[in-house]
């Protein structure tokens, strides 16, 4: 399938996608030191958000996507060096609405889960 929304996205802030069907995306991300919050690997908590939310966006793969909010949850740290996984599957469709779930996970255990609220506009957001 191919990617139609968000193409100038920097892959290695937001991660690499994997996999992409309809309404479901799997995005890996490497995190490296540029993402460290502090001296002991933590990594800043908007790098995982971010690939979530690239994850979500791929799910609904429409070209004027947007966010337009998120419920999300950090379940565990995540250290510079790990590899994460975000899945992310569009579960709820009504009008210009989707509901998309995604959980991010290190191996087998989940270190993010959130809803993404997301729209599908008629024309690009910044376009008037």
């Amino acid at each position: 399938m191919e990617i139609r929304t968000h193409e100038k996205i920097d892959q290695r802030l937001c991660g690499k996608p994997v996999k992409l069907e309809e309404n479901y995306a799997e995005i890996e991300l490497e995190t490296t030191e540029e993402m460290a919050a502090d001296e002991r690997g933590l990594v800043h908590g908007g790098f995982i958000f971010g690939q979530a939310d690239y994850a979500a966006m791929l799910a609904v793969n429409h070209p004027n996507v947007v966010l337009g909010g998120a419920n999300v949850r950090f379940l565990k740290p995540v250290k510079v060096g790990e590899k994460v996984l975000a899945i992310a599957k569009v579960v709820s469709e009504e009008g210009k609405k989707r509901i998309v779930d995604v959980i991010v996970k290190r191996e087998d255990e989940e270190v993010f889960k959130g809803e993404f609220i997301c729209f599908v506009l008629p024309k690009h957001v910044l376009d008037r």
